[in-house]
């Protein structure tokens, strides 16, 4: 009973930190807050992904999928964040569409729409853990809505991650985990994403000297 109560807090814990470091990546404007930011969120998703494997009917194959999810989210996506971080010149967002303030808001907001979208799933689901479903659909919008608002290429690729960390959380909750070949071809789409986005990048600080997507305006005929 005891060792049931601490799993269900170590779960509960994992969820609130996947919400908590995304309105935290929406509050911080350096984008060198923003990678540890993403990090702690990694490693949020890998420990629900580690709790759901403890249960599961093929434990080898899910206990695969968590550790895959851990190297992913917690040490080479990183990496990869900081080499197009040191590439930057500028790393604080100083123009963002919508303020901190207004931000925050609209994450309550974002969240509430999630609930209430997922309130359907929610009132028939059997598992506790689909019931916290809402929690990556919130990790999407918020995502879309980070990626949406800010102007730096690294602050949207934080974006883009932040919605795939949302889609894995989904995936998890709803489902107990998702097979190994689906996650491997997911992990492998994300890494070669943000390949293309750092490269990108690069070209963008060695032409304009900044990471600001508004210079690409200069592009147009």
């Amino acid at each position: 009973m005891h060792g049931a109560t601490w799993v269900e807090q170590a779960f509960n814990l994992a969820c609130g930190l996947l919400l908590l470091t995304a309105v935290g990546a929406l509050w911080r404007r350096e984008t060198s807050a923003l990678i540890p930011i993403l990090t702690v969120q990694g490693g949020a998703l890998t420990a629900i992904a580690v709790m759901l494997a403890a249960g599961h009917p093929d434990g080898g194959q899910a206990v695969l999928v968590a550790v895959v999810v851990g190297l992913l989210k917690v040490v080479i996506i990183p990496l990869l964040l900081r080499r197009v971080h040191r590439l930057v010149r500028n790393a604080r967002e100083t123009r963002p569409l919508v303020n901190v303030a207004t931000s925050l808001l609209a994450a309550a907001g974002l969240c509430l729409l999630a609930y209430a979208a997922a309130r359907p799933l929610v009132a028939v689901a059997e598992s506790p853990t689909a019931r916290a479903t809402p929690v990556g659909l919130s990790l999407v919008l918020i995502g879309f809505f980070l990626a949406a608002t800010r102007h730096r290429a690294i602050s949207q690729i934080v974006g883009l991650l932040l919605i795939d960390n949302g889609i894995a959380a989904t995936a998890f909750l709803a489902t107990d985990g998702v097979p190994l070949i689906v996650e491997l071809g997911v992990c492998a789409d994300l890494v070669l994403a943000v390949l293309v986005l750092q490269v990108l990048t690069a070209r963008m600080v060695h032409t304009f000297g900044d990471g600001d997507l508004d210079d690409l305006r200069e592009l147009h005929d």
